[in-house]
């Protein structure tokens, strides 16, 4: 009766330790979530880099801390992204805003000057007919704006289809190079234009070609300031479309962004750019599984691209060097 009595009261102690332990180890959990709730709810009111802490040590309550920390990490990451992305994004609203009203306020004013002038003499027929002249450009101006907005927009919707044939880049580019023919004499210079003798053949979609090659030159022409050069360079396997100009609108600073959307210096905003060519460009290239690149040098920016399926990923073109 003894033994058992014995055995009742070490029980009974024992489970009333178990009991005492667990109270403790209940209470330090509660307090750490005590903890943890009051510092969540000062995040969640105040913008801040606080991060969540232990008070006691709880368990596995460490683990959850870290987790929990980990998560809110890349919550802040990812509002600071969003936060980013939504600036760009009103950014791009004003750029495209100002773009749009600068030359539709200027086709007005010349409107209502026609409205208001008369036809009586020679010279305000020829007034009118320069009036008439500066409203299509103005007219040309958002037509292209809203054209590039276009296309950019399906391009990164996914819904361009891209027709895949075997093209002679080699006739490609010189007959679109000589599309810009008097552009260049509008300048006052002669671009160098180096073109192999032999046929380049690319896998590739022939209308984003085209446009690739007229963006670059466009770009050229806008941003550039001399010493023109429009290449086409073959080396083993790789075929690179190469254009390269002097230029004092871009600097060493710009090249990280310049293939971005909307992304314009601040002296090409004087050059009525919209800073969706670049971009078009870029889109272009990676859908046809190829890559372009830009560099700054001396004063001679480069742009180059190389196209699909003749890509080496382990070749190396100078762009700055003849073929």
């Amino acid at each position: 009766m003894q033994e058992l009595f014995g055995v009742v009261v070490v029980w009974s102690v024992l489970m009333t330790g178990v009991s005492f332990f667990c109270l403790i180890r209940l209470g330090r959990y509660r307090r750490q979530i005590r903890h943890m709730v009051e510092e969540l709810s000062m995040m969640q009111q105040e913008d801040t880099d606080h991060r969540l802490s232990s008070c006691c040590r709880a368990g596995r309550m460490q683990e959850v801390i870290l987790l929990l920390n980990q998560i809110v990490g890349r919550y802040r990451s990812e509002r600071v992204l969003l936060r980013r992305e939504n600036r760009a994004y009103r950014e791009s609203i004003t750029s495209i805003s100002h773009d749009i009203r600068t030359p539709l306020t200027s086709a007005k004013g010349y409107l209502q000057m026609l409205s208001e002038g008369t036809l009586s003499d020679p010279a305000s027929v020829n007034k009118c007919r320069e009036y008439i002249a500066s409203v299509e450009r103005r007219v040309d101006d958002v037509t292209d704006l809203l054209n590039q907005l276009f296309e950019y927009t399906r391009i990164e919707a996914g819904s361009m289809a891209f027709s895949m044939e075997r093209i002679n880049l080699t006739n490609l580019f010189a007959d679109t190079v000589s599309m810009f023919y008097d552009d260049f004499v509008k300048k006052g210079c002669e671009p160098v234009v180096d073109i192999p003798q032999t046929p380049c053949y690319v896998l590739a979609d022939r209308h984003a070609l085209v446009r690739i090659i007229e963006n670059l030159i466009h770009n050229a022409l806008v941003h550039g300031t001399g010493d023109y050069r429009l290449a086409l360079l073959k080396q083993d396997d790789a075929v690179c479309l190469c254009v390269s100009n002097r230029t004092d609108s871009i600097e060493e600073s710009d090249l990280d962004r310049i293939f971005e959307r909307f992304y314009t210096t601040d002296v090409s905003r004087t050059h009525k750019a919209t800073g969706l060519g670049l971009a078009i460009v870029r889109q272009f290239a990676e859908h046809m599984n190829g890559r372009v690149e830009a560099s700054l040098e001396g004063g001679i920016f480069s742009i180059s691209v190389k196209c699909s399926s003749c890509i080496s990923r382990t070749d190396s073109v100078d762009c700055n060097k003849n073929s």
